[in-house]
């Protein structure tokens, strides 16, 4: 019974080894690519953050409305991001606002 016990221990300690063996932690972003404060940001970097870092964001060329909407339609409907129209609306106008012509 007790090396029973002591084999089921040593599975469960080799088990848990191997669970953090797979965590992946990732840099922060560099500091050029934080978003500009203003409205709507913390809803840009929530959402679009799960895909890409926002280096991706601020090196855009910048564009109106117009042009960010069907940006973040693309990322939606193209890539699958998992963001609801409220949020995409919000996105797409804070982008026009920060990174806009």
């Amino acid at each position: 019974m007790r090396r029973l016990l002591l084999s089921l221990l040593m599975l469960v300690a080799a088990g848990v080894g191997v669970a953090r063996a797979e965590d992946i932690v990732l840099p922060p972003d560099h500091p050029f690519g934080m978003l500009k404060p203003g409205a709507g940001s913390e809803v840009a970097q929530r959402n679009c953050g799960l895909c890409h870092s926002t280096d991706y964001i601020v090196t855009q060329p910048p564009g109106d409305q117009k042009q960010w909407d069907g940006v973040v339609t693309k990322m939606i409907k193209v890539y699958g991001a998992p963001v609801s129209e409220a949020d995409a609306k919000t996105i797409a106008a804070y982008l026009a606002r920060q990174y806009g012509k």
